[in-house]
């Protein structure tokens, strides 16, 4: 059996170029991003409600209000306008496959606070083998009425552990058994966690903690990265570019090529143990 490596993403700024609301969404309500999300901050304090429950709620108002309730059709729809940054569109294979030629199986993963149905929409959906994202309810008439799923910043940790043990759908309450170590589905050492900032560091510092490898991208200014890097919440930092060659790409090769001598060092070790016990 093959090692298995997952690599786990966020989404806004960490794949794709901004909010994905501000694709698609926010233009149709005639706004622009900046009161959009002023909105829902005014919102979130004067209500005091969790900011991803904050968001969602406002959308449903927002999207009622303009007599065109929201069907999840509608979000799915959504994804095919996503700009990603450079080498985004080629890279799940790409890398899948550079695990393959060394040896390990790669999976990938999305942990993000945005909406699972416009992820659903976009071309890269098809790579990743789950995503856990914020999600609606829908009505017997099809329009969005409660939450189904709200990941905040915070909370998405507990995806980490679902990954970890395999317990891959939310609603599997075995993720609390006990699972040894050398029989969890992915490893924490064997888990690389890819975010663009403040909101992710729960899950950059708990995957490093544990002997993962986390990385902060950026866009233009890495100033955020190298605050992210030096409070050690961070293994590394690179521009979010995809593209083979770059700093980013040669990076989790680099990696990757430290988790096969592992795994292959850690073989090692066992047989040894077994030659002795014998």
């Amino acid at each position: 059996m093959k090692t298995k490596i997952a690599l786990i993403y966020d989404f806004d700024k960490t794949l794709c170029t901004k909010d994905m609301q501000e694709y698609g969404f926010i233009p149709q309500l005639g706004m622009d991003s900046a009161e959009f999300w002023n909105n829902i901050t005014i919102q979130t304090k004067d209500k005091g409600m969790d900011p991803c429950l904050s968001y969602m709620f406002y959308m449903v108002q927002q999207a009622n209000n303009k007599n065109h309730p929201i069907k999840r059709a509608d979000l799915v729809n959504l994804g095919k306008d996503i700009e990603f940054f450079p080498g985004v569109l080629h890279w799940f294979e790409a890398i899948k496959n550079y695990g393959l030629d060394n040896g390990v199986e790669i999976e990938h993963f999305i942990i993000s606070s945005g909406l699972k149905e416009i992820i659903e929409g976009t071309p890269i959906a098809k790579y990743f083998t789950k995503i856990y994202a914020s999600e609606y309810h829908y009505d017997k008439n099809g329009y969005a009425d409660w939450p189904a799923m709200a990941v905040n910043y915070t909370n998405k940790t507990q995806f980490l552990f679902r990954i970890n043990k395999g317990t891959l759908d939310i609603w599997d309450d075995s993720i609390n058994e006990h699972v040894p170590s050398l029989q969890r589905y992915i490893d924490y050492p064997n888990i690389i966690y890819i975010g663009d900032g403040m909101t992710d560091v729960p899950c950059m510092s708990l995957v490093r903690k544990y002997g993962g490898h986390s990385i902060a991208v950026y866009e233009n200014d890495k100033t955020t990265c190298e605050k992210l890097l030096a409070q050690q919440r961070v293994n590394f930092f690179a521009k979010a570019n995809y593209e083979k060659d770059s700093d980013l790409d040669r990076l989790v090769k680099q990696i990757i090529q430290k988790l096969v001598l592992d795994s292959t060092l850690q073989a090692k070790h066992l047989s040894q143990q077994n030659i002795k016990r014998g």
